[in-house]
């Protein structure tokens, strides 16, 4: 059985072994001649205006982790809708249940960030 598991794991360790000396030999003979322009913030090829301690928005973030909410959502969505059809043949209704709770709790937790003005961008 551990077995089958050796070409998977020696994949692995070549993948690893290759970024390895990828990273090291750019390290090691990858040029090095630092300057003030060189060592200057990167901003889109503009000049950075003002500190790098800037506060930024809360609601930045939020926007963020609910992207990746709704995000995982599909990812779980899509697998179940095209397989939907076998499943309904072999399982009924108990095939549409589960999914069908788990769309209602998003759908509750979306109205609650609707109605609390987290998607508001003031």
């Amino acid at each position: 059985m551990i077995i089958d598991y050796i070409p998977i794991i020696l994949v692995i360790i070549v993948a690893a072994a290759f970024a390895g000396i990828v990273v090291l030999s750019s390290v090691i003979f990858g040029p090095k001649r630092p300057n003030k322009i060189k060592v200057m913030p990167y901003e889109s090829g503009k000049d950075p205006i003002g500190t790098t301690h800037e506060r930024i928005s809360i609601k930045y973030y939020l926007v963020a982790i609910l992207f990746i909410i709704f995000d995982i959502e599909v990812i779980y969505v899509y697998p179940w809708a095209v397989q939907f059809k076998s499943l309904f043949n072999d399982f009924g209704i108990f095939a549409f249940l589960p999914m069908f709770i788990f769309l209602i709790v998003l759908e509750l937790g979306f109205l609650y960030i609707l109605m609390k003005g987290g998607l508001k961008w003031d």
